[in-house]
């Protein structure tokens, strides 16, 4: 098959509806491939911000642990001074840290699988009621190190999140700005700050700072410096990209404030650098307490408009989840109302044509179609019309004409008939044959249309007796007047007592090939004659073998191939003609045919054969000439059965008395 018809192929094949199914399952097919993954990026988006958020709400009790714990470690060293002791506030801090934990426990149990932070939440929460129970056995650096575990494990915890909620991998610089200060930047502040409180203290207890802590008090301040001068630059970053503008109106008064009580405090600490100056233990503490309530209300302030920028691009997601689906919808919808519309407008179309055709069929040639279609169809529409059209007028000709060809036919029947009765007319009648003395004679003629084209004849003329049998090729008009001139030249010649029988035959063919010429036509005959006298059969001319069954039952057949020539077809044969001689005893039957009788066909399409006629000829060669004909014709009509007679049926039955 031919590779650039293969689609044309497949279409031809196929159904209009089996072709509009293929179309539309291979349209589909791509379609919900993309709208597949389309949705699927901006689900994949809308779950990495829902994460960030379950990040954030994780972030929030960790957040009081980081508030709170630092303040408890500090009561530890309040204590030693006795003006600032306070049980009743290390009681309430215990209540809020274990408050917070139980807040951070019910979170972890929805959150902890999905951020993978439960392991490490519940080695801190183990930790803390350790510490709890064994807070009475230890020393203040014990507590240190206690406290500076849980610190860091809660730090190490805050990071964890982070990192498995997305947090820090924000992909906008609004919000990953924000996620730096709340995860990264406040926190490691407010551990500084925390650190600098707890330095104060312990050198407010003992009235003194030792020059480690001194210098411990400067290296802090410097980083606190610089985190608050990198946290001014990235929060700024995040203001200036923010699209939708609330972030500066919403923090920088916070930020400007956070920054301005850092500045402050760093600059209370920078004078250390100077040996002479004094440490002003509550000036510190005041100011770091300031600062880091400060950081808290800028914590809490950033995540919760991180948490509404995440939630405001989840909402953003989901709408243009909603609007790419509805417009795919509408299109999808549209696209089947038009492929709907075009299958019915087709079947519409090739619907009209068929009962349009249906109608031309049954004979109205009139029947126009009228479709308002402007695209191919309308074409093949327009074609059909004009087709039925031409048809009109073709069948007005061939109405005239039908009524012409009635009238030739009428005129021809009437000729054909005239003809048929001058064969029959010329045929040998009962009463001739009865005359012929020492032959027992039965002859039968049918034609396969109503004028035949075999031949045959007994002629008695001044003694001689002349018998001829041929079949002039076809059948109708021209077979049929063709074989009365046959019969004419050699009923013409028998009067002139031409006894020669090469002369015979050639005058015969002489005549009938100038005629023949004449009337234009491919015509010629076979022809064989026989010459009867006293028992003595003379056979000369090309025909059908002639059989002969002698009294005792024996078959003889003559070939005649050597004997003549087609009548007719060339203009001498007198070279081709010779004669043969068969003596006749009482009892002998001879048996004349045209190949109608042997080339009869059944409806298998067998043909009767010689083989058969010669079995019927002898079975019944004891009985009368006439009884003999009866037989082979009636076992020829046997055979043929249904089907129709295709050839001339002519047959001659010779008995010698």
């Amino acid at each position: 098959m031919n590779k650039k018809s293969l689609g044309i192929d497949l279409m031809n094949r196929l159904s209009y509806p089996q072709k509009f199914t293929l179309i539309g399952f291979l349209f589909a097919m791509p379609l919900t491939l993309v709208m597949y993954l389309l949705i699927s990026e901006i689900n994949s988006r809308v779950d990495f911000a829902q994460k960030e958020i379950y990040g954030n709400e994780y972030l929030r009790p960790l957040r009081q642990l980081r508030e709170y714990i630092p303040k408890l470690q500090l009561l530890d060293y309040q204590g030693l001074n006795h003006n600032l002791s306070n049980s009743d506030i290390r009681a309430n801090l215990e209540s809020k840290i274990d408050a917070n934990f139980q807040s951070l426990a019910n979170t972890d149990r929805q959150l902890g699988q999905i951020l993978g932070a439960s392991d490490q939440f519940n080695n801190i929460y183990q930790n803390w009621q350790t510490f709890k129970l064994r807070r009475s056995q230890w020393s203040l650096e014990t507590y240190d190190v206690v406290y500076q575990k849980l610190a860091s494990d809660i730090n190490r915890l805050s990071a964890h999140v982070g990192d498995t909620s997305n947090l820090i991998l924000d992909p906008d610089l609004d919000t990953y700005y924000l996620m730096d200060a709340t995860l990264l930047k406040l926190p490691e502040m407010q551990k500084i700050l925390s650190q600098i409180r707890l330095i104060s203290q312990k050198s407010s207890a003992r009235s003194d700072a030792t020059p480690e802590e001194r210098a411990k008090l400067i290296t802090l301040a410097g980083k606190l410096r610089e985190l608050n001068q990198d946290l001014a630059i990235n929060m700024e970053v995040g203001f200036s990209n923010n699209p939708r503008g609330n972030l500066r109106l919403k923090l920088s008064d916070n930020l400007t404030k956070f920054n301005s009580v850092v500045e402050q405090l760093t600059g209370q600490i920078d004078k250390l650098i100077y040996p002479t100056a004094v440490v002003e233990y509550y000036a510190y503490l005041d100011g770091s307490d300031r600062v880091l309530n400060s950081s808290f209300e800028l914590w809490d302030e950033s995540l919760k408009e991180l948490d509404f920028l995440l939630q405001k691009r989840i909402d953003a997601f989901v709408a243009r989840k909603t609007m790419i689906s509805i417009f795919v919808s509408i299109i999808l919808a549209i696209v089947i109302y038009l492929f709907v519309s075009f299958y019915r407008a087709v079947m519409q179309t090739v619907f009209v044509l068929d009962e349009a055709s249906k109608k031309m069929a049954g004979g109205n040639l009139n029947h126009k179609i009228i479709l308002d279609n402007r695209d191919e169809l309308g074409q093949v529409v327009g074609a059909f019309n004009k087709i039925a059209e031409a048809l009109v007028g073709a069948n007005q000709e061939i109405t005239v004409l039908n009524d012409r060809l009635k009238t030739e036919n009428m005129r021809m029947s009437a000729e054909l008939d005239v003809t048929r009765k001058i064969q029959q007319m010329l045929l040998p009648k009962d009463r001739e044959l009865k005359e012929v003395v020492g032959l027992d004679i039965a002859g039968f003629m049918e034609a396969a249309d109503e004028v035949g084209g075999d031949y045959y004849d007994v002629l008695q003329h001044e003694g001689r007796v002349k018998i001829g049998i041929g079949d002039v090729t076809g059948h109708g008009l021209e077979s049929g007047v063709l074989m009365i001139m046959v019969q004419t030249a050699v009923r013409t010649l028998l009067a002139y007592n031409e006894p020669d029988p090469v002369r015979f035959l050639s005058a015969i063919n002489s005549a009938i090939y100038d005629n023949v010429q004449r009337m234009k036509c491919d015509k010629n005959a076979s022809l064989a004659l026989l010459d009867y006298e006293e028992g003595i059969l003379k056979l000369s001319g090309q025909h059908e073998e002639m059989i002969v069954v002698r009294c005792n039952g024996s078959v003889e057949r003559f070939d005649t191939i050597d004997l003549g020539f087609p009548i007719g077809l060339d203009a001498d044969i007198a070279e081709f003609v010779a004669e043969t001689i068969v003596q006749l005893h009482s009892g002998d039957v001879v048996v004349l045919y045209t190949d109608g009788i042997t080339e009869a066909e059944n409806m298998d399409k067998v043909l009767y054969g010689l083989d058969r006629l010669i079995e019927v000829i002898q079975i019944n060669w004891q009985r009368t000439a006439a009884e003999i004909r009866h037989a082979v014709i009636d076992d020829v009509r046997s055979h043929i059965g249904e089907q129709k007679v295709f050839d001339d049926i002519t047959l001659l039955v010779l008995k010698q008395k």
